[in-house]
């Protein structure tokens, strides 16, 4: 490959991760880090460049698709308890089920006659 051709391979490859950083940066993720401070909301982990990443966009609602401006409906959160807010939410439906099993009445009584089958036997 000649050294024209090599300059101008490298020309768009820069070209291109230049405008995929730009959109990057319109995504929510991108806002909510200007938005707010990068501080976990729940551990209160401090961040910084070199662990960014680490640092995820949570969504109040569980709506990825409602991402107003100003931010309102997240929430950065560490990838811990991003992680851990998620589960809470799976297992609070497992709760709800075992609530509901707790609160029913039964309906069978296996001793209800117990003291008539007390008499038979004897």
């Amino acid at each position: 490959m000649s050294t024209q051709k090599s300059s101008q391979k490298l020309d768009q490859i820069v070209a291109q991760a230049r405008r995929a950083s730009e959109e990057r940066e319109q995504g929510y993720r991108a806002k909510a880090l200007k938005l707010y401070p990068w501080i976990c909301g729940r551990c209160a982990r401090e961040f910084n460049r070199q662990n960014l990443r680490e640092l995820t966009v949570h969504h109040r609602d569980h709506d990825h698709d409602n991402n107003p401006a100003d931010g309102s409906n997240w929430e950065l959160l560490c990838v811990y308890c991003h992680d851990n807010e998620h589960s809470r939410l799976t297992d609070s439906g497992y709760g709800d089920l075992a609530t509901q099993a707790k609160n029913k009445t039964a309906r069978h009584n296996p001793f209800a006659d117990l003291a008539t089958m007390m008499k038979k036997s004897k």
